[in-house]
């Protein structure tokens, strides 16, 4: 059996004639930057999501950027993050001068351990930017407090868990502001790249909308340095269109993942969703051990597996000046060190399930 990682494809297939239509409209507009797609798209996130302003961008790295530069983010100021997660998370920090300081994770939800970020806080942190792992997020409620409490903002870095739900609530709209990814292979995923910022606060919206188009207050004129952020109308146009059927989409990945928990035997760690949560399960993480010894024999299979994240980003080649070391940050390495994803999209067949889990079992 050959089986698709995140069937792409079918995503497209699946909705076809409604994307096409959607494309054709704005390239007979010629409407190809902030046009009517990006407005209408954005109107939507706004009703899904639960926020005031939805303000969409040209990735998910670029929304963390504009929200740390509307926030005004300084060189030597301090952001807690997580060091289990993309790049992007401390990236975008480093890259605005600022220094990510990073607190170790939860062993259950991969995300950061609210009891550890007061020992963090000192007179330089600014912010804390909790990071969604694999489709939930983090306990933005003991992280809100906590922020409350120290005078700081907070960045939800919700690139994997746009859709999922903290207490009834949307991610995105449950901290100072929201960030979201629309990458191919997100649970929403566009045809290229693709991000948003979110937020309540409507200073903070104006200085986003102007961040993303270079600073401009009004054509040609200037407050700010921004960047050239925007997100392309098509792939606006492409988004609204599979807006529509998202809802959908999160209900089969629950059944996906339901069906792969349900059939994995009880030996095998498999993830936790908090009861406060619910899941997009952009990720379906298992932790085993002697873990590239498993990759080859589900290759081998035509399983394919993929790992998110090999090495925690304290020890990265390009953090190297903050100094980090092995032993700094136990469960985030060894989450590290064990973690690895099955096929997780909405197209796997219970079929296809069986055969990944059975031959699993076996290998376990």
């Amino acid at each position: 059996m050959n089986i698709d990682f995140a069937n792409l494809g079918l995503a497209y297939e699946e909705h076809k004639l409604a994307i096409d239509k959607a494309m054709s409209k704005v390239i007979k507009d010629s409407s190809f930057i902030m046009g009517p797609a990006v407005a209408d798209f954005e109107k939507n996130l706004n009703s899904f999501v639960g926020t005031k302003h939805s303000l969409t961008c040209s990735s998910g790295t670029d929304a963390l950027l504009l929200a740390m530069m509307a926030l005004n983010i300084q060189p030597g100021d301090e952001i807690i993050t997580s060091p289990f997660t993309f790049i992007a998370s401390g990236e975008t920090i480093a890259f605005l001068k600022a220094k990510p300081i990073f607190v170790d994770i939860e062993e259950n939800s991969f995300t950061i351990d609210p009891a550890k970020i007061e020992k963090a806080i000192t007179e330089k942190t600014k912010a804390i930017m909790p990071v969604s792992l694999f489709g939930q997020v983090a306990d933005m409620n003991a992280i809100n407090t906590i922020a409350k409490k120290h005078n700081l903002y907070v960045i939800e870095d919700a690139a994997q868990s746009f859709g999922a739900t903290h207490h009834g609530k949307r991610s995105c709209n449950l901290s100072t502001i929201g960030c979201t990814s629309f990458f191919p292979a997100k649970p929403l995923g566009c045809f290229g790249d693709g991000g948003a910022v979110f937020t309540n606060d409507d200073d903070l919206a104006e200085k986003i909308n102007s961040l993303r188009l270079h600073g401009q207050t009004k054509r040609y004129y200037h407050k700010y340095i921004g960047m050239g952020g925007r997100l392309d109308a098509l792939q606006a146009a492409i988004l609204n269109e599979k807006l529509k059927y998202y809802c959908n989409d999160i209900i089969r990945r629950q059944y996906v993942a339901e069906t792969y928990s349900r059939n994995l035997k009880s030996s095998i760690i498999k993830p936790k969703i908090t009861p406060e949560n619910t899941s997009v399960w952009a990720q379906y993480s298992i932790r085993v051990k002697d873990r590239e010894q498993v990759q080859e024999k589900l290759k081998s299979l035509g399983i394919p597996t993929a790992v998110h994240y090999p090495m925690p980003l304290h020890l990265q080649e390009c953090f190297q000046y903050l100094e980090g070391k092995k032993g700094d940050f136990p469960i985030a390495e060894q989450i590290s060190n064990e973690i690895m994803s099955l096929p997780m999209n909405p197209y796997l067949t219970e079929k296809q399930i069986y055969y990944i889990t059975e031959h699993l079992n076996t290998i376990l």
